[in-house]
């Protein structure tokens, strides 16, 4: 390798938050940035002993900081592991050959499988930019990457991290895509199939567009940043676990990708299908279910769409040795009452210790799902999954095995409840018609959803409901007045998130 020009520097914590992104801080006028032609937002490689770390400068012009140092943001000062005081060498990154691959994916071009993984590599590694980041996932939206290229990219993103494997079969897990407030399923389905005896090994992400992720929900009841270590622990002792794959090196891209993809609030089928699959392949799965809800607002608008996102999940399943069996199921309203983490949480705990007057949609949905991953697994025959899994809701085992999951992960946790309520009514009485999850998404995130777990909104009508003027359809929760101002707010541009037929008032 050519040598490449370098300098020295003291390091200093910032001591501030950038997310995942690691940020360096250093003086315009220090002689590293003079010297090396560092300046705002070139990256920068930094070398302490045996870490090697590339982040972006942030050029500083306050005199906090000295000419000869150079700050760490809090994800870069962690992943170097770095010490006040530390001296370490910076200088210019490798160029990186995978952008010329990035480049002709902007102009449309289908990338050969090659050029796909060393892509990954590079994003899993921290080498790109957010705004390469960015350029990567806007290339490959919509109907960008055909089949193959779905499938070179969910294999290099198993290929770019860990991976677990058991010594048993078969190995099961279930996924919903996303985009249908409420639908909590999860954390009812992997008590009910590990309490038959299978395994299910569940890592979830944390909220990317909606306002709770499995994750975000399950981390209100129990710690779910598991390590390996843990994670198979769990898994050995319990037979399942619901842990946050972020906190593993399990398609470690997927995470980096996730993170550009949340301000930019739209997914790619291709990368959908990566991210989902390549997750389930590297927790060991051989077998999993996949929900895919259709309706005007949801993710998948049409049930033609979701056909065709169902064949892109089993053909490139069945590519990489994965059992994929789709369900598209109702998308046309919330699933559960809550929309929020810890909400979403009590929705989830009345299920399970068969509360009366639990959510109804919520239980049918959790156990339409678990029977199909027992029926998938062979543990029930065709037809008769639905009945083993509500015997086993029904009696109680279920919540013994959540219960025994959560105190194997840390712990069993009351969720916490928020301080501001606020019932919104309605302004004229009729029949609920439509349900806008989309909005209403938007509506629990305004109230500070999922960053304060608390958060979020009750919803009081489903529909075919006949209201009344003035009562309430769902209630806002808050942890600050500012945030229920802010949905207020909200509600005053969109009042129509719950629309009604007016003509069967009274019906």
């Amino acid at each position: 390798m050519p040598h490449r020009a370098s300098a020295l520097v003291r390091l200093r914590r910032a001591g501030i938050d950038t997310y995942q992104s690691p940020v360096i801080y250093m003086r315009g006028d220090s002689a590293v940035c003079r010297s090396e032609g560092f300046e705002a937002q070139s990256r920068v490689e930094i070398v302490r002993n045996q870490h090697r770390l590339v982040a972006t400068l942030n050029v500083v012009s306050a005199d906090w900081l000295a000419a000869d140092e150079a700050a760490l943001s809090e994800v870069a000062w962690r992943l170097l592991g770095a010490h006040e005081g530390d001296t370490v060498e910076l200088r210019h990154p490798d160029p990186l050959d995978s952008l010329s691959a990035l480049r002709a994916k902007v102009y449309g071009r289908a990338l050969a499988a090659e050029q796909i993984a060393a892509i990954v590599r590079d994003v899993a590694a921290g080498r790109y930019s957010d705004l390469e980041l960015a350029a990567f996932v806007t290339a490959c939206a919509g109907d960008r990457l055909d089949v193959e290229e779905t499938t070179a990219l969910t294999r290099a993103m198993v290929e770019a991290g860990d991976r677990l494997s058991w010594n048993r079969t078969p190995v099961m897990d279930k996924h919903c895509i996303g985009g249908l407030p409420g639908n909590r399923t999860t954390l009812i389905v992997v008590p009910i199939v590990a309490a038959c005896g299978l395994t299910i090994p569940k890592t979830s992400s944390r909220a990317i567009t909606s306002p709770a992720g499995t994750a975000d929900t399950m981390e209100t009841l129990a710690p779910v940043e598991l390590s390996l270590e843990q994670m198979r622990r769990v898994v050995e002792q319990e037979g399942g676990c619901i842990a946050w794959g972020g906190s593993v090196r399990l398609s470690p891209a997927d995470d980096v990708l996730i993170r550009v993809e949340r301000p930019l609030d739209f997914d790619s089928e291709g990368q959908l299908v990566a991210s989902v699959l390549s997750k389930k392949l590297s927790a060991g799965s051989t077998h999993a279910v996949i929900d895919i809800p259709v309706g005007p607002t949801a993710k998948m608008r049409t049930e033609a769409a979701g056909r065709e996102l169902a064949a892109r999940l089993t053909a490139v399943g069945a590519a990489l040795g994965l059992q994929v069996s789709t369900l598209l199921t109702d998308g046309t309203q919330p699933v559960g009452r809550g929309i929020g983490p810890a909400l979403e949480a009590r929705d989830v705990l009345a299920v399970l210790q068969n509360r009366e007057g639990a959510s109804r949609s919520l239980r049918d949905r959790a156990l339409l799902l678990a029977a199909s991953v027992l029926e998938l697994a062979g543990h029930s025959a065709p037809g008769s999954g639905r009945a083993a899994a509500e015997a086993t809701l029904a009696s109680g085992a279920a919540w013994a095995k959540f219960q025994a999951i959560a105190r194997a992960q840390g712990g069993l946790r009351e969720p916490p409840k928020s301080r501001f309520h606020r019932p919104w009514p309605a302004r004229a009485g009729g029949r609920v018609s439509a349900i806008d999850n989309r909005k209403l998404s938007r509506l629990a995130k305004l109230a500070g959803a999922p960053r304060a777990p608390a958060a979020g909104l009750d919803l009081h009508v489903r529909i075919g409901d006949v209201v009344v003027a003035g009562q309430p359809l769902f209630t806002l929760h808050a942890e600050s007045a500012g945030e229920i101002a802010f949905a207020l707010d909200y509600l005053e541009d969109h009042p129509e998130i719950v629309c009604m037929n007016p003509a069967e008032a009274g019906a």
